[in-house]
């Protein structure tokens, strides 16, 4: 892993968020996305060389909308910047982590994801990501 990649915040209400977090780091957001795979919008704000995605369900049955149900708003995954995320799979699995998709699937900002489960890093949903090397070729 080179680096946090960004932390993942569940909200209710992107756009309130949105105006919250500008006011708080004196910047806007750089850009907003839906991943329409995890049933989400999501906005980003920069910070130095770490990114905070702010994430708000667009379907009642997305993870975020369970996640908000279960918890309120709040820190929903740390995700980390990997060169190979396959090889970096195969090493937290032989490290007795659990990966919850086994496939990289499309995530946000041009990347490809896969999540640990968090019952493996200590309650923690972690996230890898890597920048997408074929972009539009995965679901």
């Amino acid at each position: 892993m080179r680096k946090i990649e960004h932390l993942g915040i569940a909200v209710a209400d992107l756009k309130k968020s949105n105006e919250l977090f500008q006011r708080l780091l004196g910047n806007a957001p750089y850009k907003s996305e839906t991943v329409a795979s995890e049933g989400v919008e999501t906005s980003f704000f920069q910070i130095g060389d770490t990114k905070i995605e702010l994430l708000q369900a667009s379907t009642e049955d997305s993870p975020i909308a369970k996640f908000i149900s279960k918890k309120s708003e709040g820190i929903h995954h740390i995700a980390f910047d990997v060169e190979d995320i396959y090889a970096e799979m195969s090493r937290l699995k032989a490290a007795g982590f659990e990966i919850l998709n086994e496939v990289p699937k499309k995530g946000a900002d041009r990347k490809i994801v896969v999540f640990l489960h968090p019952k493996s890093t200590n309650g923690v949903l972690v996230e890898l990501c890597q920048e997408d090397p074929n972009p539009g070729n995965l679901d």
